[in-house]
């Protein structure tokens, strides 16, 4: 059994950006399992601009983001295996691994972290009634098909789910010649981000229909139309709303799910809101030495949030194998979601290890207008910013300084809500 200081399942942006920045931090022995047959994970079939804005001060596409990193691995001479599938961790940090030029791989790490990304939630999830033709495709998938494979899925197209990949494929979909009648949306609000709302569709006359969702899907072979209706306050079809649509494909952008089986199997403690593990300030799991960090823990709308969130456990891995980490019993804080936000990550806080900021990231659970993102340390307020507008499908973040937790020695939680202005 080979060992490794650091061992990192994943080689998307977050597994890349972690072993950078543990590569920089001292330690030299670290491998990176990735599953395909190319490192940069789903920003390979991304060809879209809009990335590395923060990160590298630059727009640029998916591929060219990767490839930044890719290069950066190279360079630091990084050891990486590609088509190995991890098939499961124990507590103990061993790794069992498969991959068709060395079968089964078994692997022993000082410190794990977990950079799976996430997948995209099926139609099995909706309980749409209907046969199951052709012509019915996850958007992500359809965006591999176009931007790798070169393959165009149908002619005449509805989307159902506003999220950022379904926003950006009814584009992508329209310039390769296809017609992309209406995206329909459940809730009363995009889940997707405002500029790929304008972008995507406002540019192009796609329209969409709020509170709406797909009751019927036509067609045995193939799909040959789709019905979609209104729903009221409980998400139920109203009755009298139909409207049909004839279509050959119909694309699933329906929310992503971090990829978490083989956290789950090793015992990491799963936060139901996020379905990602539950992290402390160092990007710690509840078991020791295990890390995590990108939409494996929590799904991000910008990779450049990513990035830096991978690095910062990427740089907590190596303190912990160079014992810099000790484990000393915690002084825990809680961060607590009140008011409308759904969820923090981190979740705790031991303010002796952190550095001298923290970044608290979360998503609210609903559309608020000129209101204000508040954190309470007890009952003191330490930040009170205005928004004018906070969606769910935005992720937002404040900062905390190390000296606010350092001067309240007694402090017993931290707030994060949202406040009427």
């Amino acid at each position: 059994m080979k060992r490794y200081e650091i061992v990192i399942i994943g080689g998307g942006p977050a597994g890349l950006a972690a072993a950078v920045a543990a590569y920089d931090e001292g330690v030299r022995s670290i491998l990176i399992l990735e599953r395909d047959r190319e490192l940069g994970g789903i920003l390979n079939q991304c060809i879209h601009n809009g990335f590395g804005l923060h990160t590298f001060k630059e727009e640029l596409t998916g591929p060219e983001y990767a490839q930044r990193y890719v290069n950066m691995v190279l360079v630091r001479g990084i050891e990486y295996r590609l088509n190995t599938m991890v098939l499961e961790i124990s507590p103990e940090k061993h790794i069992r691994a498969v991959s068709r030029e060395d079968g089964l791989i078994e692997i022993e790490a000082g410190a794990i972290i977990l950079a799976m990304g996430c997948r995209e939630r099926s139609r099995g999830a909706l309980n749409i009634p209907g046969y199951r033709p052709a012509g019915i495709y996850s958007a992500g998938t359809a965006q591999r098909l176009v931007n790798m494979e070169g393959f165009l899925p149908g002619r005449e197209v509805v989307i159902l789910g506003s999220g950022d990949i379904g926003l950006i494929m009814a584009r992508r979909m329209t310039l390769e010649g296809a017609k992309v009648k209406v995206v329909a949306e459940i809730m009363p609000f995009s889940g997707g981000l405002k500029r790929n709302i304008v972008q995507c569709l406002d540019d192009y006359g796609i329209p969409l229909k709020l509170s709406h969702t797909v009751v019927n899907i036509e067609g045995k072979e193939r799909v040959e139309g789709v019905t979609i209706a209104a729903v009221d306050e409980n998400l139920k079809p109203i009755p009298g709303t139909e409207e049909h649509y004839p279509c050959d494909t119909l694309l699933l952008s329906v929310g992503l799910i971090p990829e978490n089986e083989l956290s789950r199997g090793m015992g990491v403690c799963i936060n139901p809101v996020t379905n990602g593990p539950v992290v402390n300030e160092s990007l710690a799991t509840c078991i020791s030495g295990v890390f995590a960090a990108g939409n494996v823990l929590h799904v991000h709308d910008l990779v450049d949030y990513v990035s830096e969130e991978a690095a910062a456990a990427g740089k907590n891995a190596a303190r912990y194998v160079a014992r810099a980490l000790e484990e000393n019993p915690r002084h825990e804080i809680p961060l607590l979601p009140q008011n409308g936000v759904r969820y923090t990550v981190p979740y705790s806080v031991d303010p002796s290890l952190l550095q001298e900021t923290l970044t608290v990231r979360f998503r609210v659970g609903a559309e608020y207008r000129n209101c204000f993102v508040s954190v309470y340390f007890d009952d003191e307020r330490m930040v009170h910013k205005k928004r004018p507008i906070l969606a769910p499908g935005e992720m937002e973040q404040v900062t905390l300084q190390k000296a606010w937790f350092l001067e309240r020695p007694n402090l017993k939680a931290v707030s994060v809500m949202v406040e009427e202005a």
